[in-house]
């Protein structure tokens, strides 16, 4: 695994971010496969999260935050989606222009304001609902 570790530790933060959310979620969508499998096997999401994040407060809020931005540039994405628009489409609906929309689905976009949240809710015929909830304290 060591040489894992260099590759990963090589990054800067922010990409080590990237690559750690992504790896969270290849996680998730191969449990299922993992668990077929008669041999264990090593969960990478583990090994980084330990080696990069554990005990790490300010790593741990620099991935909190790289996981919302993912999570409103993806739902972004998923509203859009379903109402079968491009983003040329999309933007016009809103106001705005295809590099915004482009912008905004952007996981590494960390400018998504109420307003805009707003105004494509409103396009959709949707509303913007904000929760507050309690601070995780692992990666």
């Amino acid at each position: 695994m060591d040489h894992a570790r260099f590759w990963f530790e090589e990054l800067p933060e922010k990409a080590q971010d990237k690559c750690y959310l992504r790896l969270e979620r290849l996680r998730e969508v191969g449990r299922s496969e993992m668990a077929k499998k008669a041999k264990p096997v090593t969960d990478a999401v583990e090994i980084v999260r330990r080696r990069i994040y554990q005990g790490k407060p300010a790593r741990l809020k620099s991935l909190d935050e790289a996981r919302a931005n993912e999570e409103v540039a993806r739902k972004i994405h998923a509203l859009r989606t379903r109402a079968r628009l491009t983003q040329v489409e999309f933007a016009k609906l809103i106001g705005t222009t295809a590099s915004v929309i482009c912008r905004l689905e952007d996981a590494d976009y960390e400018g998504h304001s109420l307003a805009m949240l707003r105004r494509i809710a409103g396009a959709l015929n949707q509303r913007v609902e904000i929760r507050f909830v309690p601070v995780r304290r692992s990666a």
